[in-house]
């Protein structure tokens, strides 16, 4: 097709909408707390309801992208985020919470199930790898963002409810600009195309799947336990204020990432991906010692650290993941994707374990899921290695 530089700046402008909705709850957490009376077992099924909803939505939004096309699915995506802002304003209660974070999720996934194959239509395949490398710059900077304008309307004492009248006004304007966009045919890449459940019980039975699975689980799940939880962290322990300090150092972490990122594709050139893998998790794990054992200057200092070491895990976890099978890549990649749901898991397990021996023991566990993560660059035997320089 005749490629559409402004249909390609719309699918940006949605990567950007995706991670500036998604990554709010980890400023947020504190005022939850407090706004619900909530332990942190019950605040922690906030961010599960949002992340789940990968899980449950994921697969049924790829049947519906076959049924109804890229605006319909899209359209449908934002108005579920529409309505379950709409839901939480209307009725800020916990149980509501639940609900409206769940539907936004789910559009959150719908979107990202969409525009990725877009994205490689629109703007040309020869093309497509510059572009993906724009979106993740993209997306890292909404979530450097997102805290930052949570920050400032607490500033203009507007309450944090302000955000998802926000979010209201976001999704509606995103819903009126996809239905005056023309949207192209696209043809799924082998790749990017599910197999039958046939083919995926048959990748369950290999070994390699099992793991990458649970690593895809660790890194997000290590992530927004980190993001979920770094506001209260702060406050508890340190006595920081989470609406300028919490919401600070969750926009650094997030910033950080993106910087982190740029490093990461620079040294995928020069070294192997498992080198880098190990050497960037053991500096994680070290920072992560800091932001929880250390004073209030460490944690301040080492939380975004954090961030900037993670930053290479997500793309070198999916392409050894790849790289190791012969067959099935689209279908393995789905399985790969749903790990995506570990960012519901590990945030609730980290919120029971506090409230029962603190926050801080409960986020220790997330050395257990950097380890494995670490762990993968020892054992990894991909059949293709990540193309360097001087190879």
């Amino acid at each position: 097709m005749k490629k559409s530089p402004y249909l390609v700046f719309i699918i940006l402008v949605t990567f950007f909408v995706i991670s500036f909705i998604s990554n709010i709850m980890g400023p947020i957490i504190p005022e939850l707390i407090k706004s619900f009376h909530l332990s942190l077992t019950l605040v922690s099924l906030l961010p599960f309801a949002f992340f789940i909803a990968y899980g449950v939505t994921s697969i049924p939004a790829g049947i519906l992208l076959e049924t109804y096309r890229e605006k319909k699915v899209m359209l449908m995506a934002f108005g579920l985020a529409t309505l379950g802002s709409l839901l939480i304003v209307l009725s800020p209660h916990y149980l509501t919470a639940l609900l409206s974070l769940f539907l936004i999720g789910s559009g959150m996934a719908m979107l990202q199930v969409v525009i990725n194959p877009l994205l490689r239509t629109a703007g040309g395949e020869e093309n497509y790898a510059n572009y993906s490398v724009w979106a993740q710059l993209i997306f890292g900077f909404a979530s450097f963002l997102s805290p930052m304008v949570y920050q400032y309307f607490i500033g203009i004492h507007l309450p944090w409810l302000s955000l998802y009248i926000l979010f209201i006004g976001i999704s509606a304007v995103m819903m009126l600009v996809t239905l005056s966009t023309k949207f192209p045919t696209v043809e799924l890449a082998q790749d990017e195309k599910p197999g039958a459940i046939a083919i995926h019980l048959e990748l369950f039975k290999n070994k390699q799947v099992i793991l990458y699975f649970i690593a895809m689980l660790c890194y997000v799940g290590t992530e927004q336990g980190i993001a979920t939880w770094i506001s209260q962290f702060l406050q508890t322990y340190h006595g920081l204020n989470p609406q300028t300090d919490g919401a600070d150092t969750i926009a650094y972490y997030w910033g950080l990432m993106t910087a982190g990122g740029i490093l990461g594709i620079v040294l995928l050139k020069l070294l192997d991906s498992r080198i880098v893998l190990i050497s960037f998790t053991s500096l994680a794990i070290i920072a992560l010692a800091f932001a929880l054992f250390g004073n209030a200057k460490s944690a301040l200092i080492a939380f975004p650290l954090i961030g900037f070491f993670a930053s290479v895990m997500y793309p070198i976890i999916f392409s050894l993941a790849l790289n190791s099978v012969t067959e099935h890549h689209g279908s393995f990649a789905g399985i790969i994707v749903t790990g995506i749901v570990g960012g519901a898991i590990f945030p609730f397990i980290v919120g029971g374990i506090g409230d029962i021996f603190g926050l801080k023991t409960g986020m220790s566990i997330l050395f257990l899921s950097m380890a494995y993560i670490m762990s993968i660059g020892f054992w990894a035997k991909p059949l293709v290695a990540n193309k360097r320089i001087f190879d």
